[in-house]
């Protein structure tokens, strides 16, 4: 039987091929987090200046995201993420090649950020055309793929570095994302449009602001998002270098532990997360929100406990901890977006979300390096990250409770 890009098996398959995309550019941004103390050392630069690379990145990531969004809505969404995955895969090969910090903020911050920030918008809305009474699920697996993404360049990145020194895990890692992109030019197929009435204007950049801005749902979501980014993107910059410089790891070990127990634990999680929200949330829209919030709150306890002078076993009981319930915010980021916004702006909408998230989450690695080396020590963090979590996961329950299913009904019906 000849296989169509319609089938019910080839939905599965452009799965397969985003979750192999979306590993590569987790790998790709974790890459930096573990070789962070080599590239410090080698370039003589302090935390504060070193953690500013990584919040550079972030910004200009979030500044090019609506542009991603925009070409997600208007172009192939197919060659938008085949060509983001190609860009940001020669920059991460020319990082290799930096030999000062001026060419590492370029290729790092400027090009590996711009070219990653295309992909996210039409990569999950291409997932969502796919998969609709699967969405859920099919979001949920797709997630697994950022946990392997971490704990496989946590660890093999660390290895490169360790054996034959840090430029070569940028080189490697690049090196094996332009060889998926060629995959993804060669299978992946782009689901056709529905057409759109002919008054109806093509999606312009801002339509996706307007429409997140003003729905209360959507707007809750993405300010929960910036928060759980900022808790995210500050634990995965700094936690490598806490684990070397508190517990005398060398690079490969604190690579694989920092990231392992937390992202074996997601894995459980987020697939646990996503099979209740399509059972409950089929019933009762506003329970996917229910699931995030609680994520937020449960996860924060652990984040209380990271802080301590703890043993290494109960350190990685809390980084698993942490890892399962922030899961059951992974799990329903975009099928709740997707809920209550309309479908053709579903890329645009996720690039403000996106934007908005990564342009808060960028503060992070720069914060936390000044407050690390204020205090001495990145432990006496964790609880302030905890208490961000407990405060948007408590108001994420009260906007789901208040308009999720009004907000659904006025996309929906």
């Amino acid at each position: 039987m000849k296989k169509n890009s319609n089938s019910g098996y080839y939905k599965w398959e452009v799965l397969a091929l985003l979750w192999v995309a979306y590993l590569l550019n987790q790998a790709d941004r974790q890459v930096f987090n573990t070789v962070l103390p080599a590239i410090r050392d080698a370039l003589q630069l302090t935390d504060t200046s070193v953690g500013l690379i990584a919040t550079v990145f972030n910004l200009f990531y979030a500044l090019m995201v609506p542009l991603g969004g925009w070409a997600g809505d208007r172009f192939s969404r197919k060659w938008v993420t085949t060509l983001s995955i190609l860009f940001w895969s020669v920059a991460t090969m020319f990082t290799g090649l930096a030999n000062g910090v001026v060419m590492l903020v370029l290729m790092r911050s400027v090009a590996t950020g711009g070219g990653e920030a295309f992909f996210g918008p039409a990569n999950y809305s291409l997932l969502g055309q796919y998969h609709t009474d699967t969405r859920a699920r099919a979001m949920s697996i797709h997630q697994t793929s950022y946990y392997v993404g971490v704990i496989l360049a946590g660890w093999l990145a660390g290895k490169i570095a360790d054996s034959l020194g840090w430029k070569y895990s940028f080189i490697i890692f690049g090196g094996v994302g332009i060889l998926w992109a060629l995959v993804m030019a060669l299978r992946l197929k782009d689901m056709p449009r529905p057409q759109e009435p002919r008054q109806e204007a093509k999606p312009g950049i801002l339509d996706g602001f307007k429409t997140v801005f003003t729905t209360p749902t959507a707007l809750m979501l993405t300010l929960g998002f910036s928060a759980f980014i900022f808790v995210i993107t500050g634990y995965m910059t700094w936690v490598p270098a806490y684990l070397q410089e508190e517990f005398g790891m060398n690079q490969e070990m604190a690579g694989l532990h920092s990231m392992l127990w937390t992202y074996i634990a997601a894995f459980a999680g987020v697939l646990l997360a996503g099979t209740l929200s399509d059972k409950l949330g089929a019933k009762d829209h506003k329970v996917r929100m229910y699931i995030q919030g609680a994520g937020l709150i449960l996860g924060a306890i652990f984040l209380f406990f990271m802080g301590g002078k703890s043993a290494l076993w109960v350190l990685y009981l809390c980084f698993a901890g942490w890892g399962f319930f922030r899961a059951f915010f992974d799990a329903n980021i975009y099928t709740v977006l997707y809920d209550v916004t309309p479908a053709r702006l579903h890329a645009s909408c996720s690039s403000a979300m996106i934007m908005t998230g990564f342009a808060v989450g960028a503060l992070a690695p720069v914060i936390l390096g000044a407050l690390k080396q204020q205090m001495g020590s990145l432990s006496a963090t964790f609880p302030i990250l905890g208490l961000i979590w407990v405060v948007f996961g408590l108001c994420m329950f009260w906007v789901a409770k208040a308009a999720y299913q009004k907000d659904y009904e006025k996309v929906n019906h």
